[in-house]
């Protein structure tokens, strides 16, 4: 974990990264814990050929895109993850989902800028990008620019300045925040995600946000933990 600096809010830690499926992997054989996409037997993915979202039957954190699909990768963030199940997992790592605050405070490396990401406010610096987003039309053509269509390799980007990796980028992040939408409860995420291309969605941006309910599980969003000084 990184040690976010006293500033505008109190210090605490924050893991380096999203957790992973292998990490997710050791909570389920620790607990034998199933999570709410299992319980359910689907979990949501965007249908690029139908060009919208379908509850796909068998997906969930092992296989994000189903059991006819390839298994997730154990370097790659862990999806198809509830709000609900990423609690579970952080009261079991003795740890707790970050707030908003949290979360951009610590993707401004703690300093207060009005930078769009962390390294600054370039996509793409010195030739290459700088986080795993949509490149071209989404969501008819996605050139992959970055190296992938999906999710990456947590970390491979880089860090921050502070020593935290995929704040902008790869997967949403679920949040301990909540929001009314349409009259419903939702709990806020940030971050933005590999589908998130800047015309249609700049969802990787520090300032910007998305929700969704709390037993929502998708192949595009995950987590990561802080942990209080004591």
């Amino acid at each position: 974990m990184v040690l976010v600096p006293k500033g505008a809010i109190p210090a605490f830690y924050m893991d380096e990264t999203p957790v992973t499926v292998k990490q997710f992997r050791e909570f389920v054989k620790a607990t034998a814990y199933q999570t709410e996409a299992e319980q359910l037997g689907d979990g949501s993915v965007y249908n690029f050929r139908q060009k919208e979202w379908e509850l796909k039957k068998g997906a969930y954190w092992e296989y994000p895109f189903g059991t006819d699909q390839a298994k997730a990768n154990a370097k790659h963030p862990v999806t198809q993850i509830s709000w609900n199940d990423a609690q579970a997992y952080c009261k079991w790592a003795k740890k707790r989902l970050p707030s908003a605050k949290e979360w951009e405070y610590a993707a401004r490396n703690a300093q207060n800028n009005q930078f769009l990401y962390p390294w600054g406010n370039e996509l793409i610096v010195e030739g290459k990008y700088k986080a795993n987003c949509w490149q071209g039309s989404f969501p008819d053509m996605n050139l992959m620019k970055d190296g992938f269509r999906f999710t990456s390799p947590v970390g491979h980007y880089g860090k921050s300045s502070l020593g935290l990796a995929d704040l902008s980028g790869n997967v949403w992040e679920w949040l301990n925040d909540e929001v009314m939408k349409d009259g419903q409860i939702e709990k806020v995420q940030k971050g933005g995600s590999f589908m998130c291309e800047k015309t249609v969605c700049h969802g990787y941006q520090i300032s910007a946000q998305t929700s969704a309910s709390a037993n929502s599980a998708l192949f595009h969003v995950g987590f990561r933990c802080v942990k209080d000084l004591e």
